[in-house]
């Protein structure tokens, strides 16, 4: 994980504006950092806060290499299978970071060879002085955030944040637009010889579920012709292990559902089996003795894991409440709430412990429609393009959430539910088996590790919190903590005027107000592009709230779990 930053084309004065604004993602990469220009390219300069995963001694940016002296990299990411490209292709490796092989793969093949052939996360833009182009490029999950600033006059910024560019653009007299740089696209731009830039096109060289172009970690023939769930444990088990690629300590969050304990489980057998020299610290948040906090503590005792439990009170949500949205950048109610306990915890890891890179279980819910609205869907096929249109705008919301809570703390996340394989297989399955079953969301992922004795059984089954009740205690959820923080906050004349200050997404609550009061003293005039519009279940009337506490099906007790045993008892019967 690192920040990276560039900007092309500005002449006002850019020693000043670059100090005044590359500094802002400095949390990003707090270890090292590298400012460059080039005689050759007027007015652009890259940029770069380094976080050393991968070769710490070597792989600091921009990178250049001996054999091409004409290009420049920034990228942040992780390139799974550079190993497999080098020998595929028979590149020399200059160092053992893995984006090297970015550089090697544009020259020999341009663009296009580059954003097809990568399996893994990544953000990158590639300057070619020789050919005068830039390229930029985002994974298709956009798990590596990046945002592009453009003016018509071919002003060109990009950083890891937008607070990077934020007030870069009001240095800019001509029209422009600042937004988040679309996942799974990539773009080319002329270098001019006054150091603007000329936009030429953009290719989208992937959309959810599609087919990866390159050389599947695991072989397609190698999986079982009738056996889903052999496949969907085997291509799971390696999307995990891929992602051990660090020089640096690794850990992961457990909240004690299903998608955080599945990555843990899996993390622990393939740490093992890689004789990795530490054992896996697992991290939770609760109040008290919350539900996620006493699930997790079952899930690590289970796996084996060195657990911390970190326990927050409606004082720590009140006074880091601003820091998140201001580090999230966006007023989204539900991602705002949920980010509150992985910011939190993500604090906790970096002040508290050596590790660094961390694993989560992002991305479920919207794959394996795990969220309880998912009951509601019309057909197989509505819940199908649900999922993928969720998938399609995850960058947005909770995988912002995730990057954005994690990196505030300098660490790096890893989300082995997006890995491009396993989601295209998972999505290319049959509708039907996809949905809820009788009542119960992830059915069909968790039947694939049913009886394999990876979790215990009440776990694999446990049913979905709502996020507000798996980390509060029963007395209070942080809903209702939230909404005790801001009452004072906002009067009640301010809200029933909000119609007319914010006719975009409308503010219907105090809560909602206050959130986007302040996103625009941080981000004023960018509430369309970076949050087009509310996390809102879908199929579900009558409700105003994005919470699944809302929803009819949703019951955060001690009976709800029983009665789900007793429907998965009848079906195994």
């Amino acid at each position: 994980m690192c920040g990276i930053w560039a900007l092309f084309g500005l002449d006002a004065k850019p020693i000043t504006c670059i100090c005044e604004n590359f500094e802002k993602i400095s949390h990003r990469g707090p270890e090292a950092f590298r400012l460059e220009f080039d005689n050759r390219v007027k007015n652009g300069y890259l940029a770069f806060h380094r976080l050393a995963i991968v070769d710490c001694l070597n792989g600091m940016q921009p990178m250049r290499l001996n054999q091409y002296p004409y290009l420049f990299l920034l990228c942040n990411g992780e390139i799974y299978n550079c190993n497999k490209l080098g020998e595929q292709y028979n590149f020399k490796y200059t160092t053992k970071c893995d984006v090297e092989v970015i550089l090697h793969l544009y020259a020999q093949g341009g663009s296009d060879n580059v954003a097809r052939s990568l399996d893994g996360v990544f953000a990158f833009c590639l300057l070619d002085i020789e050919k005068k182009k830039i390229i930029l490029g985002r994974d298709p999950y956009g798990v590596r955030p990046l945002f592009k600033l453009y003016s018509n006059a071919g002003h060109l910024g990009i950083s890891s944040e937008s607070k990077g560019l934020i007030n870069i653009s009001k240095r800019i007299e001509e029209k422009y637009t600042l937004q988040p740089f679309v996942p799974g696209n990539y773009e080319e731009y002329d270098l001019l010889n006054d150091g603007r830039t000329k936009f030429v096109q953009t290719i989208n060289y992937h959309k959810p579920g599609d087919k990866p172009h390159f050389l599947a970690y695991t072989p397609w023939n190698t999986l079982s012709n009738n056996d889903v769930h052999e496949n969907i444990r085997k291509l799971f088990s390696a999307a995990v292990e891929k992602r051990l690629l660090a020089d640096r300590r690794i850990g992961c969050l457990l909240s004690g559902g299903l998608d955080s304990s599945l990555v843990a489980a899996t993390l622990v057998q393939h740490a093992q089996k890689h004789n990795l020299p530490y054992k896996i610290q697992s991290f939770a948040i609760g109040m008290g003795d919350s539900p996620d906090i006493i699930a997790a503590r079952q899930v690590a005792d289970y796996i084996g894991t060195e657990h911390h439990e970190i326990i927050f009170s409606p004082e720590d949500v009140a006074e880091i409440l601003d820091q998140v949205i201001y580090h999230l950048e966006t007023f989204d109610i539900t991602t705002i709430r949920a980010s509150i306990g992985m910011y939190i915890i993500s604090r906790y890891i970096s002040q508290n412990t050596e590790t660094t890179v961390i694993f989560s279980g992002e991305g479920a819910d919207e794959l394996a429609q795990g969220y309880i609205y998912f009951r509601d869907a019309p057909t197989a096929m509505d819940a199908h393009n649900e999922s993928i249109r969720l998938l399609k705008d995850i960058y947005l919301y909770d995988g912002l959430r995730a990057d954005r809570t994690t990196s505030a703390f300098s660490l790096e996340l890893r989300v082995p539910f997006l890995d491009l394989q396993f989601t295209n297989y998972y999505l290319s399955l049959d509708a039907a088996i996809r949905q809820p079953q009788n009542g119960i969301e992830k059915y069909l992922l968790r039947s694939a590790f049913d009886g394999t004795g990876i979790l215990p059984s009440n776990i694999l089954w446990r049913h979905k919190e709502a996020f507000s009740d798996g980390v509060t205690s029963i007395k209070k959820s942080l809903f209702q903590i939230v909404q005790d923080i801001v009452e004072d906050k906002v009067q009640d004349e301010d809200l029933a005027k909000a119609h007319v200050k914010y006719p975009h997404c409308t503010p219907k609550t105090k809560e909602a107000f206050y959130y986007r009061n302040l996103f625009e003293s941080y981000y004023g005039g960018q509430a369309e592009v970076f949050t087009p519009y509310f996390w809102m279940p879908r199929w579900v009337k009558d409700i105003a709230d994005p919470s699944a506490r809302f929803i009819k099906h949703y019951s955060a007790d001690v009976n709800n779990d029983n009665d789900q045993q007793e429907t998965i008892s009848k079906i195994e019967k």
